[in-house]
């Protein structure tokens, strides 16, 4: 019944955990999780633990007809075959051709590069299956017109920053080339005035711009100063501006080739495997490698495509940034300068403002691209005379890299330390004692000392037998003759008796295994009320608390799920005379044992959960309680309710009851502190201003951009709001954040200072709103 996935890493498994309980509250989910971090293989995990409990089908849905055959390949290394029919991996083009004529209702929609998902192909398909389950994986839910997503996704699940995975070593650490703030090649890019219709940097006038000669003379010389010999990509601007960067290359001897999506696909497959092997260096291509593109050795990533989208930097940096053993790290050279208007690649960003709408690429102001970037904890490079003169300037190296990682680690607060208990020998007596520093705690008296471990120590008595006692020398343990004891992590000590077979002892509850026990922890064990542990021994999971609990046989950990402050564990044996809060729940939910965290006496039954998000639990004795999240459990019913004292199901009734007011109120708070937060931060940009970048207008609160230039026009804010033009003879109104109140689709619109509105429909119509 239980799969398994132990080749999901540690975090992959903590997505997937985090997911399956945001859907118990939201049918649709958002995934975010940097580039190279494994997204399509927990995609195809959480696929097949959905198949589990599903008989419907599953579509993956994706945006590039190359990405449904990588997704097919890693669905199938998890049993899921083409085949089947169960698993659909299909083109979101190829979806809007035939959606019409697929006569079967998918139970869950998987959009893979979800940032994509506003296209109005997209959203048919939310309007056509409105019961399906929806998840989005993206590495960059953000887009460059400022859109959220909220209006299809109802939650974001984020991961670790870049930082955090480079520090854990689940990502490469980089080398930063860039170019000068003053360098010729960045004064062409900040001439660039036109836009496209997505908001970017119009194609036709960067090739004019920067294909030439010179340009993509400097691109190879910066290869190969920085890269000679080493595998890599470059992203360029255009077709004509790939294939003569590739002809450049080639010319010096590089061997170099260019994709497009005018390569033959049987061609571009035939060249992207001469590239895994080896055979090709050097791979530049035009908007095909910026999303699932997958070879670990790329060992350098030229970026000469200038770019206002943070979603397309950070695709294309990714792309260097996945782990193999053949590099000790990749080099990255930004040919076009974007660290200064996004950050290096470890920069956190607010994901959760973005994907709301609240933020806009989150580009950092024009007035920290003047000069060096600075960023906490990454210092500037030492340069000379002759450095400052060059074109290009190393922004870090991936050691000072890793050194500033391992300083951001190592700057929290020391703890006060007292000395360390530690055995000591009496040459007189021939006998060991404790001392914790000067200070002896313990007198000799112990033929030997095996261990000793924070305030522990495993020791042999006088009469021949063993123990553990405390640093007063209080024994916790006794056992008989032994040949060795050991501490172990986690609080478990390993004892080898005088036959030589080992066995292993929980110090926690004084539990004896014959195996060697895993532990497991779920949530944060340093906090109370937020964590739970188990020991996996063999095929079972084990509790720690004083009553024990043994699981089912072969119960898998990716059945085990952890919720803020209770672990549910997969168990059929429930009592017969558990009562269930709702007794209509989903046989999902109704098959549980519970470990509630910060509770070491017995581990529960899960008899369901209230809308306030406390659960309600029955302990081995038909007593229940409701527990909170931060609280202890409290007695509310029991089976055999005494004298005066009311049944399950009407204490039940009163505790749905006050769990929805409590609910209801929570959910009013929220709101009001979201709106509340909201109107301080208009009041910190209430200063702005609009400004001009080329052909468009957005608003700038002294250095920093609020709204980055893609409007047409912006007239002067009255208030928290002003009149913005989208198109021509096309007005609306939008608040100084950038969120559009009025959309754009009137003539004329006007103002006043009391937030009254006129909106002028056509000459002679108009209409007056309050804001």
């Amino acid at each position: 019944m239980y799969y398994t996935t132990d080749n999901l890493r540690d975090y992959q498994q903590e997505m997937k955990l985090r997911l399956f309980k945001e859907w118990e509250f939201h049918q649709s989910v958002m995934v975010q999780m940097p580039t190279g971090t494994g997204k399509t293989h927990l995609l195809a995990a959480i696929v097949r633990e959905f198949l589990h409990g599903s008989h419907a089908p599953v579509w993956i849905v994706a945006h590039r007809r190359e990405l449904v055959d990588q997704i097919e390949e890693t669905v199938s290394r998890y049993g899921m075959r083409k085949e089947d029919g169960r698993v659909r991996v299909l083109s979101i083009q190829w979806l809007s051709r035939n959606g019409q004529t697929m006569d079967e209702t998918p139970a869950l929609i998987v959009i893979d590069e979800a940032h994509h998902a506003l296209a109005e192909t997209y959203r048919a398909l939310w309007k056509r299956y409105p019961e399906a389950r929806k998840l989005g994986m993206t590495a960059t839910p953000c887009r460059l017109n400022g859109k959220g997503f909220t209006d299809l996704f109802e939650s974001l699940i984020t991961s670790w920053g870049v930082e955090a995975f480079i520090g854990r070593g689940y990502l490469s650490s980089f080398d930063y080339v860039s170019i000068r703030a003053n360098s010729r090649e960045q004064h062409l890019i900040d001439s660039l005035k036109k836009r496209g219709a997505d908001g970017d940097y119009q194609i036709k006038e960067m090739n004019a711009v920067l294909n030439r000669e010179t340009s993509i003379g400097r691109l190879y010389e910066s290869v190969e100063r920085y890269a000679h010999g080493k595998k890599g990509i470059v992203y360029a601007i255009s077709i004509a501006h790939a294939r003569r960067i590739a002809a450049c290359y080639s010319a010096h001897g590089l061997d170099a080739v260019a994709i497009d999506s005018r390569t033959p696909a049987l061609e571009r497959k035939k060249l992207v495997e001469d590239f895994r092997r080896g055979r090709i260096k050097v791979l530049v291509n035009v908007d095909i490698f910026s999303e699932g593109f997958d070879c670990p050795d790329v060992e350098f990533v030229q970026l000469a495509r200038p770019t206002l989208s943070l979603a397309k930097y950070l695709q294309q940096v990714g792309r260097g940034l996945r782990k193999s053993i053949a590099k000790e790290s990749c080099i990255l050279i930004d040919n076009v300068g974007l660290y200064r208007i996004f950050g290096l690649p470890v920069r956190n960003h607010d994901w959760m403002a973005m994907f709301e709408g609240r933020m806009i690429g989150n580009a950092l102001s024009r007035a920290r691209t003047e000069g060096r970037l600075s960023l906490p904890g990454i210092l500037s490079l030492p340069e000379d005379e002759k450095q400052r003169e060059d074109e290009l300037e190393v922004v870090i190296t991936h050691d000072r890299l890793m050194e500033s990682l391992i300083e951001r680690k190592d700057c929290a607060p020391e703890k006060e330390t007292q000395p360390v208990l530690k055995s000591y020998y009496d040459r007189q007596s021939g006998l060991w004692g404790l001392r914790r520093g000067e200070r002896m705690t313990v007198r000799p008296q112990y033929p030997e000392v095996f261990d000793v471990c924070g305030d522990r120590a495993a020791v042999r008595f006088g009469n021949g037998g063993a123990g553990v006692v405390n640093e007063a020398g209080q024994p916790g343990i006794q056992l008989d003759r032994c040949r060795k004891m050991k501490f172990m992590r986690e609080d478990l000590l390993a004892v080898t008796d005088c036959a030589g077979n080992e066995s292993y002892i929980d110090l926690k509850v004084n539990r004896t295994y014959r195996e060697k026990p895993v532990v497991l922890a779920f949530g944060r064990m340093e906090l109370p009320y937020s964590g739970v542990e188990l020991l996996k021994v063999g095929e079972f999971f084990f509790s720690r608390t004083g009553k024990p609990y043994v699981s089912m046989r072969g119960v898998n950990r990716s059945g085990i799920c952890f919720y803020d402050f209770y672990l549910k564990i997969p168990d059929y044996r429930v009592p017969k005379d558990c009562q269930l809060v709702d007794p209509v729940w989903t046989t999902l939910f109704d098959v549980f044992a519970c470990v509630l965290a910060g509770d070491d006496e017995e581990v529960y039954w899960c008899c369901g959960r209230l809308a306030d998000r406390s659960i309600v639990v029955m302990d081995g004795n038909g007593n229940y309680y409701q527990v909170e999240k931060g609280k202890g459990k409290r007695y509310v019913a029991c089976n055999a309710p005494r004298l005066g004292e009311a049944d399950f199901h009407t204490v039940m009734d009163r505790l749905k009851e006050e769990a929805g007011r409590c609910a209801g109120t929570a959910r009013q708070k929220q709101l009001q502190e979201e709106e509340r937060k909201r109107w301080k931060r208009l009041e910190e940009i209430r200063n702005a201003l609009p400004f001009r970048m080329g052909m468009k207008w957005g608003l700038k609160s002294g250095e920093r951009i609020v709204v980055p230039p893609r409007y047409r026009k912006i007239l002067p804010p009255v208030g928290y709001y002003c009149a913005y033009e989208e198109n021509a003879c096309q007005w609306g109104v939008m608040a100084l954040d950038g969120r559009v109140v009025v959309e754009a689709r009137y003539q004329k619109v006007e103002i006043d200072g009391d937030g009254t509105v006129r909106l002028t429909v056509i000459p002679g119509k108009v209409k007056t709103i309050k804001l």
